[in-house]
């Protein structure tokens, strides 16, 4: 027969509540995380836009800061989203 102590034997209740306490922990830290890319990819975006003006065209953007054109392009269609109020959209979403 084997004795288990108590006081670190957890109820099935227990156990259950724990792993859904990690669960949301880790939840919460991909959320904070995807919220944390979501900006940093705005102010790249921001940056890509500045560097097109700079270099003059899409083409010499993507020669100089060594990214492809459609790199840019897409970064400059998140610009033009963000100028046409698409930055609400993602304010509220990151906010639910």
């Amino acid at each position: 027969m084997t004795v288990q102590n108590p006081d670190k034997t957890l109820s099935r209740k227990q156990r259950l509540q724990e792993r859904q306490r990690r669960q949301l922990a880790v939840v919460d830290t991909v959320d904070k995380a995807e919220a944390k890319v979501r900006k940093a990819e705005v102010e790249l975006a921001v940056a890509v836009t500045e560097a097109v003006q700079v270099f003059g065209d899409e083409q010499s953007a993507s020669e100089g800061l060594d990214m492809p054109v459609e790199a840019i392009r897409r970064f400059l269609d998140m610009t033009r989203d963000q100028m046409a109020g698409g930055d609400h959209d993602a304010e509220a979403e990151g906010t639910s």
